[in-house]
């Protein structure tokens, strides 16, 4: 049975995710070429290390404490699911705040868990004064196509600060 709920800074640990499968296998992805967006081959496995994890973990708490939107789901009572948002406005008149992480357990991912967890942080978002979440996403075809369905597009303006972290990510934007 799924449950979703807010996370507390304080069960935010590395045994929190030892039922979580990040494994990602990407073919292809998203690139922007000469102001064209177009998919080309890039294969490569996409999964986390122990560091990986634990800079996850100092965020998402780091989230929590500043007064961010940290939602998780759960099958069972094992963390299948989990979004965040950070709690600061940029972006001018755009008014964004920051979808700073949505990852599916591979195991439950098509489930709608992903759907539910998006939907969550954008009405929270909308609950804080944000006009739209602004989101620094992964290239692949699929993540892509999720964000697709779920009404992003390319980002108006770019957090330069997400552009130079992640150059291959697209930079999205949705209206809260």
């Amino acid at each position: 049975m799924l449950q979703y709920r807010t996370l507390r800074a304080d069960e935010i640990c590395r045994a929190l995710f030892a039922s979580f499968i990040r494994r990602q296998n990407v073919t292809k992805c998203w690139r922007k070429e000469n102001d064209d967006w177009v998919i080309r081959d890039a294969p490569f496995i996409d999964d986390w290390s122990e560091r990986d994890y634990q800079t996850l973990i100092a965020c998402l708490k780091h989230t929590v404490e500043a007064g961010g939107f940290v939602y998780a789901a759960f099958c069972d009572g094992l963390l299948k699911g989990f979004v965040s948002v950070e709690p600061i406005l940029f972006g001018g008149e755009e008014q964004y705040l920051d979808l700073s992480s949505l990852h599916v357990s591979a195991d439950k991912r098509g489930q709608g868990i992903g759907k539910a967890l998006f939907l969550a942080a954008r009405a929270w978002a909308r609950s804080q004064g944000a006009r739209k979440l602004y989101i620094s996403s992964h290239s692949a075809v699929e993540s892509q196509a999720f964000y697709r369905a779920m009404g992003c597009v390319e980002a108006r303006v770019y957090n330069q600060a997400h552009v130079e972290a992640e150059p291959y990510d697209c930079q999205l934007e949705c209206g809260v």
